[in-house]
């Protein structure tokens, strides 16, 4: 399923299979899963995206066919991959490993970055290339799933952690040692992470849209200790609080909720504007930041936890050739779960 003009459906094009060059990998793919950064790119709202453009970042697949010297290059984890091998494509796809950022320990912040499903072709595909070293192979643990949750297979289960899961991780992280954490925007980031934070033994206060009873529902079932209305104010100060919805106004009403000296991290790659607000809610020492990206750490910490926890995902599947339907579900907030492309069971 190709972009070929911003704002416009994907189109069903028959595209020859690629080749993996010097260090990649051609992987099968067997699910991609729908992100909220896919619609961000579809309706322009992330600039100059690679035209014509395969989307998607959450992809599980099998190591097709191997490029020359990727396992001298696949230094994290001392990974090495084998075909058959099951991978895991994240939305972090290459970095030059020389800009200050990359030699600092923060190649999520490289000057000259590239991106699954962004800048390089992703997983709305039969196959996708990917650099070895910014792919993960996927630990058998995190297949042992119940299926029961609409996933109709193991590996569409799986595709939400690949972003949905690692991104909403780097978030809660930053965070800290916070006890009772906030967390707006109940989709699919809080669903994940909101079970760490509890295997971690902290309180889960959920801010969904007003009246969204089904949410405050979906919350307590989980075990947040409370759910509300993001227009309401919790019963007890927060230590901390994640944004998960690209909805701007949200900081200074996190800022409300937060205890002294507590952090908001903004946790989306897009977010509506900021309205001002009185420095009086920053003051003693609150403090509001963002996530950006992914660093391979980050996702190697991801893929040991998860399957401790265990976390659960909750899917909605579609065939591949009905993506447009999917991402339009997305966006309505039609759907049951995180939608997931599948596209081969090999």
């Amino acid at each position: 399923m190709v972009l070929e003009e911003v704002g416009q459906p994907l189109a069903l094009r028959d595209l020859p299979q690629p080749k993996p060059g010097s260090g990649q990998l051609l992987v099968r793919v067997s699910a991609c899963a729908v992100c909220r950064t896919d619609l961000h790119i579809l309706d322009g709202e992330l600039p100059n995206p690679k035209l014509p453009l395969i989307l998607g970042h959450q992809i599980v697949g099998r190591v097709e066919q191997i490029g020359d010297e990727v396992n001298q290059q696949s230094t994290i984890g001392n990974q090495k991959f084998a075909v058959g091998d099951r991978v895991g494509i994240p939305w972090l796809g290459w970095t030059d490993g020389e800009c200050a950022y990359c030699r600092s320990n923060r190649e999520n912040l490289c000057d000259n970055g590239k991106f699954t499903g962004y800048n390089i072709d992703g997983g709305y595909a039969e196959f996708t290339i990917a650099d070895a070293r910014y792919c993960f192979h996927l630990p058998d643990e995190l297949f042992n799933v119940d299926l029961g949750a609409g996933a109709g297979s193991a590996e569409a289960a799986v595709a939400p952690l690949l972003c949905a899961g690692m991104l909403g991780y780097r978030s809660y992280r930053k965070t800290g040692d916070a006890r009772r954490l906030g967390i707006y925007g109940f989709g699919n980031a809080a669903h994940l992470i909101s079970q760490v934070a509890l295997h971690e033994k902290k309180e889960i206060y959920a801010f969904t849209r007003p009246g969204d009873i089904v949410g405050h529902k979906e919350a307590h079932s989980l075990g947040a200790t409370w759910a509300g209305g993001s227009d309401e104010m919790p019963p007890e100060k927060l230590d901390a609080a994640i944004i998960f919805a690209p909805v701007g106004a949200l900081v200074p009403a996190a800022l409300r909720s937060l205890a002294k000296g507590g952090i908001v991290v903004c946790g989306g790659i897009h977010m509506s504007d900021i309205p001002s607000f009185p420095y009086a809610g920053l003051w003693q020492e609150r403090a509001i930041t963002s996530v950006a990206n992914l660093t391979r750490q980050d996702g190697e910490e991801f893929l040991k936890i998860a399957p401790r926890v265990p976390v659960k995902t909750k899917v909605e599947t579609f065939p591949l050739e009905e993506a447009n339907a999917a991402l339009e579900k997305f966006r309505a907030g039609k759907l049951d779960g995180t939608a997931v492309l599948l596209v081969s069971d090999r």
